[in-house]
C-alpha cells in the first residue's frame, strides 16, 4: 500500500503484461496508476491524485476522501446494551470503548 495527501493506492503485479497496476482505494470515483517499475507506480499513483484533485476543482467537486473518522454502526440491541455497560464499568465511554476494541482487533490480526 502506499499513501500520499491522505490517500491510499493499493497495487498488484499483472506478470502477463510485465507491469504494476493499481487503484486509489475508499473513493466512490474510480483513480488508477501504473507502472513498469516501483519507482514508475509511486510517480503515477501521485500523478493520478493530483490530476483527480485538480479535477475535482475544476469540475466544482468536493474531492472524496477516503475516510472521515467518523462511523456509524448498526448493531443488536444486546450487543449493544453490552457494550454500553462495559464501557461505563471500565470509566470509559462508548466511543473510546468501541475505538480500543477496533484497535485490539486489528492488532491482534497483524501479530
Amino acid at each position: 500500500m502506499m499513501k500520499y495527501k491522505g490517500y491510499v493506492g493499493k497495487a498488484e503485479y499483472d506478470d502477463e503484461a510485465e507491469t504494476f497496476y493499481g487503484e486509489v482505494i475508499g473513493l466512490r470515483d474510480v483513480v488508477t496508476f501504473r507502472g513498469a517499475s516501483v519507482r514508475e507506480l509511486k510517480k503515477s499513483f501521485h500523478e493520478s491524485v493530483d490530476e483527480y484533485l485538480v479535477f475535482c476543482e475544476r469540475m466544482g467537486k468536493s474531492p472524496d476522501i477516503p475516510v472521515s473518522g467518523r462511523l456509524v454502526l448498526r448493531i443488536p440491541p444486546d450487543l449493544h446494551f453490552r457494550a454500553s455497560i462495559s464501557a461505563r464499568t471500565e470509566g470509559r465511554s462508548l466511543n473510546t470503548w468501541v475505538t480500543d476494541a477496533v484497535k485490539e482487533k486489528l492488532f491482534a490480526s497483524t501479530s
